[in-house]
């Protein structure tokens, strides 16, 4: 069957590949392969650029069934590509275990989110990428190719961009499940988190910043605290200077969706996202851009953005600030530094938007400041290619798994400089 991707999850993008596929098995993935010319994966739609697009056909996973597979020692969990974060960690409570850590929006597929390098937040967390132990690929001639973390090449192929083929399966790390409460604060001086930005995101196992960039204070910060053996750790009636928050506060972006907040004590699976997997996630009717700058950084790259708060507030939602520890993948926007995650949820306004960025971009620029690879930005490979040292690597292993280029885009040339 074939249809035409339409629009993104947010309208804001209206993909041009003139057939999307939905097959019922790995096999008729390969076979899908083998016959296009030009093909990408797609997932749930939750990018805000072309990273995802193809002139030619698309692969969507999302309704194949998760095929969850516990190992024997449970270490690892197993799991189709297209399935959504939030149904694998409902499942892994269910039988008393837990990923590291969960984006913020329980709605996105597990391959897409990998490919992609997106994260949650907390100093010592890797993004949702570092959990992945292996891959099922369908690459470009039909083969099904399955790597591991011995696979010399494997920490170039995680963050893939989709330009190794269709990831079909994915492995991932578990643990034990644990609880965790979810505490909110308001009113949090600038002056406090320019001075000791670590301390104040080493506040809890995950923290989360919002701002509007004007005044000075933030209007909030979540606080994701892992409660051990039972007992409720002890919030503090004053963080930094930020107050415990009302119980009526809702969503930085304006809506009742999130999750359970007041420091109620509640499982992983439903305190780590931000949002709830049976709400619209977010505002739903955005633009969203982030950037990544080391943290060691952190102070002077916020003190940049906030020049530009007067000009940036009219046409925002919110902005989070996150944090994640560095790592070894290619082309994670944390590769090889402990990162800041500076994220703008914008109104659905393209126009405004898209002519922000470059002053947001040039302003972040002596920073090294990478982009979110799902995200709107005006980028181009002359800037982004010289943050990723590996990108020669990452580019000669395409070809080795794409020889013919079928994976190839639009996005992957203007981007990183791959040829289309």
């Amino acid at each position: 069957m074939t249809t035409a991707a339409g629009l993104n999850w947010a309208g804001n993008y209206e993909f041009t590949a003139p057939r999307l596929h939905t097959p019922g098995s790995v096999d008729e993935v390969q076979q899908i392969v083998a016959s296009a010319e030009r093909v990408r994966a797609l997932g749930t739609k939750h990018s805000f650029n072309a990273i995802a697009d193809s002139a030619g056909d698309l692969i969507s996973l999302v309704d194949l069934p998760p095929a969850i597979e516990i190992a024997a020692d449970g270490r690892t969990v197993t799991v189709a590509a297209g399935t959504r974060y939030g149904i694998v960690a409902s499942l892994l409570q269910a039988e008393g275990f837990a990923l590291h850590n969960m984006g913020s929006l329980p709605h996105i597929s597990v391959a897409g989110a990998v490919s992609t390098g997106t994260h949650g937040s907390g100093n010592t967390n890797g993004n949702l990428s570092t959990a992945v132990s292996g891959l099922e690929i369908v690459s470009g001639r039909g083969e099904l190719v399955s790597v591991t973390r011995e696979h010399p090449s494997f920490a170039g192929m995680v963050v893939g961009l989709g330009a190794f083929g269709v990831v079909t399966r994915v492995t991932l790390d578990i643990q034990p499940t644990f609880d965790v409460r979810q505490d909110l604060y308001v009113d949090l001086p600038w002056d406090a988190v320019l001075a000791d930005f670590e301390a104040i995101t080493s506040g809890a196992y995950s923290v989360s910043l919002f701002t509007n960039w004007v005044g000075d204070t933030l209007s909030q910060v979540w606080l994701k605290t892992v409660v051990r053996d039972g007992q409720p750790a002890s919030m503090p009636s004053d963080f930094f200077g930020a107050t415990p928050a009302p119980l009526t506060v809702s969503s930085p972006a304006g809506s009742d969706n999130t999750t359970v907040t007041g420091g109620v004590v509640g499982p992983w699976s439903e305190r780590l996202p931000h949002f709830r997997l049976d709400s619209t996630p977010s505002n739903g009717d955005e633009i969203q851009s982030e950037f990544f700058v080391d943290r060691a950084h952190a102070a002077a790259a916020l003190s940049v953005v906030r020049e530009l708060g007067e000009r940036i507030a009219p046409h925002l939602l919110v902005t989070e600030l996150r944090t994640m520890a560095g790592d070894e993948l290619w082309l994670s926007p944390a590769y090889g530094r402990d990162s800041l995650a500076i994220h703008f949820t914008w109104k659905n306004e393209p126009e405004a938007v898209m002519a922000l960025l470059p002053d947001i971009q040039a302003a972040l620029a002596p920073f090294g400041a990478r982009p979110h690879w799902g995200k709107a930005n005006t980028l181009t490979s002359a800037t982004v290619a010289p943050l990723y040292e590996r990108l020669p690597d990452f580019a000669a292993l395409a070809e080795v798994y794409d020889p013919d280029h079928q994976f190839r885009n639009a996005y992957l040339t203007r981007m990183i400089g791959l040829a289309d």
